[in-house]
């Protein structure tokens, strides 16, 4: 786990396609928000995308990548929040999940998990339904997709009340079907979502990343907070 910055809003940016916790700094996505971090907006932190490199690797049995996600989601709700709420001595602090492609995917899981926690997922090019392309049936109950679909009571209240943003870019690799169907889902069960179509001239590819990223994260902290989720002062 990295952290850069000094202060602000921390906001965890998984790796894309199941990259290790310095991805993010060696294809610049660091330097680009680098504007944010000196001002003392956000504190940038990454971690390993250990679970999607699981469901991506030809010699790891499909049971074995399901019990590898769970635990994933336990070490990000037990352990990386609880040394982000220790590093900024906030022991109630919510951050903002990030990622792009695969990490997306991570973001939104990790909301979608615990909305008590967290206070809004930023998923650029993302894939939300990893069943029928990557990883068969197995990752299906991992899928946000699915998730939402089944999302009811205080958790599905709670989620009501966190933003989702989301982005896509319509040029080479790209996969905007997938962000429209989350943001559709989003709109069936009441969950705030905004939807960003950056058209054909932005590709699934870092540049792109590097570009939206910071605005998105920028408008997400201007917004004004939704409140605390139900269940909470």
């Amino acid at each position: 786990m990295a952290r850069w910055g000094h202060f602000g809003t921390p906001v965890v940016i998984f790796p894309t396609a199941g990259g290790d916790f310095e991805e993010i700094e060696r294809f610049q996505l660091i330097a680009a928000l680098g504007e944010l971090i000196d001002a003392g907006r956000i504190k940038a932190y990454s971690t390993d995308g250990a679970a999607v490199r699981a469901w991506l690797s030809a010699t790891t049995s499909k049971p074995d990548c399901a019990r590898l996600q769970d635990r994933y989601d336990s070490f990000v709700y037990e352990e990386v929040l609880q040394r982000i709420r220790e590093d900024c001595h906030d022991d109630r602090i919510e951050p903002i999940l990030a990622g792009a492609s695969l990490g997306a995917f991570a973001a939104l899981c990790g909301i979608c998990r615990h909305p008590d926690s967290f206070r809004a997922a930023i998923g650029l090019s993302g894939v939300y339904d990893m069943s029928h392309r990557y990883c068969g049936e197995d990752s299906a109950a991992f899928s946000p997709l699915a998730r939402l679909e089944t999302l009811k009571g205080a958790r599905l209240e709670q989620l009501r009340r966190r933003a989702i943003i989301l982005g896509s870019g319509e040029g080479d690799y790209e996969n905007p079907a997938d962000s429209r169907r989350m943001a559709d889902a989003c709109a069936a069960k009441g969950i705030p979502c905004r939807l960003s179509l950056w058209g054909p001239g932005r590709d699934h590819t870092w540049s792109t990343w590097r570009e939206m990223l910071p605005r998105l994260l920028a408008e997400q902290l201007t917004s004004p907070p939704a409140g605390p989720p139900a269940g909470q002062p």
